[in-house]
């Protein structure tokens, strides 16, 4: 699990080594005043490959079933949109952000996730499935794996748990692999005033470009008291062709994008 120097948000009660995306809170919307990102010389991912994984049988009922075309729509599109544009601002020498693709997707039923599932569950069940490589391909510097858990999952990441402290998370396995992690936004704290889909559109989208910017935390585009590019605007929402995502916080700008 990786680790770094992290400030909890106000609401959580303890040190969380992974940036999450937060619960929604009405009321605190606002951007930190004085946000601002600085590299810390660690990976950054430039041509972004992602690869959707449905964990659970969930995924193969209605209503479920319909959102898995649906999302992978959603990559189809986002990763070739604006919202990829405004992240070159974070350009390094060593790693130029482009447009992405998405390479493929998985629906995985065995192991079944049960009730309950923790991080270290999630990543053993991903080196698991990409030791053959396929159908989930091996990770590569470029490829992001997302992990959907499908309703009535739990995922549970150093002692908190969703939509009781986080709506998704990011992370790196060895600080090579890369990946995020979306429970089904069974709860108002990860709903907003959004539809489910809509709100995993959103949750994706801060979680796409913290990835990109900051695949192995903390060690990316980082700022010591707000978080990644993601954290510091949670919740803040426009449409990009007909897709729900989050604002990103830009450094050019000095707000929320």
């Amino acid at each position: 699990m990786a680790k770094s120097r992290l400030r909890p948000h106000s609401y959580l009660h303890h040190y969380d080594p992974i940036r999450i995306v937060p619960l929604y809170i009405p009321g605190t919307l606002a951007a930190a005043p004085g946000a601002q990102l600085t590299y810390r010389n660690g990976p950054l991912i430039s041509a972004v490959e992602v690869f959707t994984i449905f964990w659970g049988s969930g995924w193969k009922t209605a209503p479920q079933a319909a959102l898995v075309g649906q999302l992978n729509g959603f990559f189809d599109f986002i990763l070739g949109s604006a919202l990829m544009d405004q992240l070159t601002e974070y350009n390094v020498p060593k790693y130029a952000i482009k447009h992405g693709r998405r390479i493929g997707t998985a629906t995985i039923t065995t192991p079944a996730p049960g009730a309950s599932v923790t991080d270290g569950a999630i990543q053993a069940m991903l080196q698991k499935q990409t030791a053959k490589g396929k159908p989930i391909p091996k990770p590569t510097a470029n490829t992001l794996y997302f992990v959907f858990v499908p309703p009535g999952v739990r995922v549970v990441l150093g002692g908190s748990a969703s939509c009781q402290a986080f709506c998704g998370y990011h992370n790196a396995i060895s600080g090579k692999s890369f990946y995020a992690v979306m429970p089904y936004p069974g709860c108002s704290g990860c709903i907003g005033s959004l539809t489910a889909f809509d709100a995993l559109t959103s949750t994706s989208s801060h979680e796409l470009c913290e990835a990109i910017t900051d695949p192995v935390p903390g060690q990316g585009w980082y700022d010591d008291l707000n978080g990644e590019i993601g954290d510091i605007c949670a919740w803040q929402t426009k449409k990009i062709g007909s897709y729900t995502v989050q604002l990103e916080w830009s450094n050019k700008a000095k707000r929320c994008v």
